[in-house]
Order: structure tokens, then sequence, then C-alpha cells
């Protein structure tokens, strides 16, 4: 069950490295460091990256269906125009609150996370996002909202808020969500989980804060796949490449007294599996 079949696609040295989303337009890899205030680009086909920096933390960037990014960043959602021009789609500042974790849904809405700095338990949310600014929350009451992904139906979704250990699943309609139950639990001693990824048969990628590895669970919760890492705060996940056969992951080295010489950086999992194509968000 266990492997160790990564490679390093970016040494880096990300503070808190997160969301790696594949731009199936650009053939390039976006991913963040929420709080090094950077949006980074990756192109495994030749080896570019670039990086952006953002005015304030950014928890997630996502590709645009017109072109361009949007953001989720501490005051709200922002939208980056192709020619790098920035405007705010939808702002509301809340003290002592940052973004997170955020995914696009097959309608092409943005479900956009939020915490509290101090993680306070009720301090965070989940919230949908529509392409002309509209905002409902769906989930309120949260901590640390984190991994969200569909099934390939679009009939469920997945949702992790971290300090729960738990990965849950709810039914999924119209962005609707009702039957809230739990997928799995992850254990005492075996991490967080954190950014999730769901691929072509169904199964529920997670990545696991203070864990080192990112597991794979099936649709009826079962264990089956363990990759190992030799860093311990593994962040996020999502498959990759033209064929969205490759298995990226990101990684931090927040609050580690002596972090390991690759912490922060991007890994790769050549071959993993088969992924889903990410719709872009529709503003």
């Amino acid at each position: 069950m266990t492997t160790r079949p990564y490679e390093i696609a970016v040494r880096a040295e990300a503070e808190l490295g997160e969301g790696p989303t594949w731009d199936a337009a650009s053939g390039r890899l976006l991913w963040i460091d929420i709080l090094g205030c950077r949006v980074h680009t990756y192109d495994p086909a030749t080896g570019r990256r670039t990086t952006r920096r953002t005015e304030q933390h950014v928890g997630a960037v996502k590709p645009r269906a017109g072109g361009g990014l949007v953001l989720n960043l501490r005051d709200g959602i922002g939208l980056l125009d192709p020619g790098d021009g920035f405007r705010w789609l939808h702002r509301e500042p809340v003290p002592g609150r940052r973004a997170n974790d955020a995914a696009v849904a097959p309608d092409g809405s943005l479900w956009a996370g939020t915490m509290r700095y101090d993680e306070a338990p009720g301090g965070g949310t989940l919230s949908r996002v529509t392409g002309d600014g509209t905002v409902e929350v769906v989930l309120d009451d949260v901590a640390v909202s984190n991994g969200t992904g569909w099934s390939p139906d679009g009939r469920l979704l997945y949702y992790i808020d971290s300090p729960t250990r738990r990965i849950d699943v709810f039914d999924h309609a119209d962005g609707r969500l009702t039957g809230r139950r739990t997928l799995a639990v992850i254990e005492d001693g075996a991490g967080f989980p954190d950014g999730l990824t769901v691929d072509a048969d169904g199964c529920v990628w997670v990545a696991l804060w203070q864990g080192s590895a990112v597991r794979r669970y099936t649709p009826d919760g079962a264990l089956d796949r363990v990759i190992e890492l030799p860093v311990p705060l593994v962040t996020a996940c999502a498959f990759g490449g033209p064929g969205l056969t490759d298995l990226y992951v990101t990684t931090a080295r927040v609050g580690l007294a002596e972090p390991p010489a690759l912490a922060g950086s991007l890994f790769v999992v050549p071959a993993a599996g088969k992924g889903l194509p990410q719709p872009a968000f529709a503003g």
C-alpha cells in the first residue's frame, strides 16, 4: 500500500505552500504561498516558473473562463484580468479572519473558505460565489475551512474542516448541500486532513498536515493508498499534466523550528492516477 514515488517539481521554501491547480488553457500548474503572499506558476514542459506578489494573504487561486485568475484573498474575492489588472469582485474584510482553500464547482461557481488566524471554532465559513459576485454562505460554524471537491458526476461534495480530523461528504444539487456524513476519520498521530482532490474513479486524495503523506480513500471510505513524503507539513494535492495523470503536492515550513531541506517545496508523483478536468471560474 505504501509507496515513495515522488519527485521534486520545484525546490522552494514556501512558508505555507498550498492550492495546486492545473490550468489546462496555459498548460501550467498554479500554486500559492498563503503567508508569503505569492502566486506561483510552473510549466512542467519547460521548467519555466513565475511568481507574482499579492498585497495580502492569498488562500487560493483558480483560472477564470475568460482568462485571468480569481483569488481568494484575506479581504474577499479578487479578479486578475489577462492584462494583470486587478479588481475586487466581492470585498468583505473581517478583522482576524483570512481566506483559505477554495474550489470551482461544476457550474463554475467558486466555493471559497475562510478561517480565523487563531483558528477559533466557528470563526470560518464556506461560501458559494457566482460569476456576478453574488455570495451565499453555505457552511458556517467552521474552524479551518480546507479541502473541497466534487465527485465525477457532481452529485457529491467532499469537504474538510481540518480540526475535526474528518473527510465529510454531502449530497449536492444546484448549489445546495444536504445529508452530511463522514467518509473517513484521520486517526490520532497521523496528522490532520488538509487539501483534497477527487480522481476520475471517484476516489478522494487528501494531504495530511503533520502527517508527511497523501492518502487515497475509495468512495466507500476505505484507505487504499499512501504516498509518504520527506516533510511533515503536507498541505494539498491536485492532478496535472497533459493527461491529468501526475499528482502535484504542496508543502509548508511555517512553525517548524528546524524545517527539513525540502519543506515548502512542490512535489510531483508521476503517473499517480487519473484526475478530473477542473472547471474554470465563471466570473
